[in-house]
């Protein structure tokens, strides 16, 4: 009898259940045209999504800036689970500076940085399109969270150093404009100057790092001052500075921590922008994980992955 009587009630909930599932739409927009590259992004966005204005996710693929897609499928667990949640996810194209390039190094860095710059004058040129078209898509302009995975976590990384700092290329966004959070998988900051110091306070930034990461930095890699300072390296200067992040140390993994957060981080992410981002709360986190049953893959250097 009792199973007929769940059988029953499941049979009555199921057609309320279809009525509140989420659907997430995608709609693809056209949002600048850079040396003849159209460059397109893809919003995400629930079908329940209220008119009230949402916060902006805007996110930056990997692919060491000479590939790399913004609709790979390892990044939809990612647009899914913040559509879902209230966030209207812009996952956007960039030009690629390193395609057809050497593996970078101290001596033949200037391909890199050029590539870097390419990247964050794109990002800027999204996040502009955005305002510009903030009311008819219902996104809240004070609300811009910046993420990427590897050369785009280097792109939001480098692009909230840079607007923190009033560097030229940043003159493409309103000079009152902030970002308000930055989520980084596995990114860094190339400087010329040493150790990245900001002359306005940096966005709340959430850092995820393999300790064993080859192909960007966990620390840091150069000469003297010049250099690309990975997660560890600009946690010091946070830290130093009194500045809120949070900071996941991948414990003995290499470079696939720019991936896997993705899909088995997401709450931890969530947790970050409510915490720091929307609630604005002032702490600083770090946080070590080992996993003893994932192995691990630090065979990528950049040798082997522009060669």
């Amino acid at each position: 009898m009792w199973r007929k009587n769940i059988s029953l009630l499941f049979a009555l909930l199921l057609p309320l259940m279809a009525l509140n599932a989420t659907t997430v739409e995608k709609e693809t927009l056209l949002f600048a045209v850079k040396e003849g590259v159209e460059l397109k992004m893809d919003l995400y966005r629930s079908d329940s999504a209220s008119i009230l204005p949402q916060p902006c996710l805007i996110f930056v693929f990997g692919g060491g800036f000479k590939e790399g897609s913004r609709n790979e499928e390892s990044y939809l667990p990612y647009y899914h689970y913040f559509a879902e949640r209230g966030f209207t996810v812009a996952a956007i194209d960039y030009r690629l500076g390193m395609k057809g390039e050497k593996a970078p190094g101290i001596l033949n860095y200037k391909p890199l940085l050029n590539a870097i710059h390419l990247a964050v004058e794109d990002l800027y040129a999204a996040t502009s399109y955005l305002l510009e078209h903030a009311t008819e898509l219902h996104i809240d302009s004070s609300r811009f969270i910046i993420s990427g995975s590897s050369a785009g976590a280097i792109t939001v990384l480098q692009a909230d150093y840079m607007k923190q700092n009033n560097h030229l290329l940043a003159k493409e966004l309103p000079e009152t404009f902030r970002y308000a959070g930055v989520i980084s998988f596995a990114g860094g900051i190339f400087s010329s100057e040493g150790l990245p110091s900001y002359h306005k306070h940096p966005a709340p930034t959430l850092f995820f790092h393999g300790t064993a990461d080859r192909l960007v930095p966990y620390n840091k890699t150069g000469l003297f001052q010049l250099g690309m300072y990975g997660s560890r390296q600009l946690v010091k200067r946070f830290r130093q500075e009194r500045y809120p992040f949070t900071f996941y140390s991948i414990g003995d993994m290499g470079h696939e921590v720019a991936d896997y957060p993705m899909q088995e981080y997401l709450p931890e992410i969530e947790q970050f922008i409510n915490d720091l981002v929307l609630d604005r709360k002032q702490w600083m986190t770090e946080i070590y994980h080992k996993d003893l049953l994932r192995q691990s893959d630090n065979s990528t250097t950049p040798a082997n992955y522009y060669n």
